[in-house]
């Protein structure tokens, strides 16, 4: 599924799973090509949260905070995405201004709160 080249692809088709809700997350992704929804289960029902298109990016947030994954993600059509590693990510975010990182953490933290009690 992946192609290799100065940045990782991969392919989904229409329908398929990128990664599901609680996955580790060890990937963030941008979409070069198609669209990407992103969907949480509440109270036993598939809700979708969004849509991401192209030059968007998800699954950022396991990278941030390292925790599991808070919604799946679905190809929406045929999507190609380019793959963000946690080591390229890492590596990206040891350049931030500590402040920065320090937002951003705080930011997941709310995020992942607030979706905490949307699904209680």
């Amino acid at each position: 599924m992946a192609e290799k080249g100065i940045l990782e692809r991969a392919t989904f088709a229409a329908g398929d799973t990128i990664f599901k809700e609680g996955d580790a997350g060890d990937k963030a992704y941008v979409v070069q090509s198609g669209a990407v929804e992103i969907v949480k289960n509440i109270d036993g029902k598939d809700i979708v949260l969004g849509t991401i298109d192209q030059g968007g990016i998800f699954g950022e947030m396991a990278l941030i905070d390292d925790q599991p994954r808070m919604a799946s993600a679905l190809a929406r059509e045929g999507t190609t995405l380019i793959v963000v590693s946690r080591t390229l990510f890492t590596a990206k975010l040891a350049k931030t201004d500590p402040f920065i990182r320090g937002l951003l953490n705080i930011f997941a933290e709310n995020i992942r709160n607030m979706s905490n009690k949307a699904g209680a």
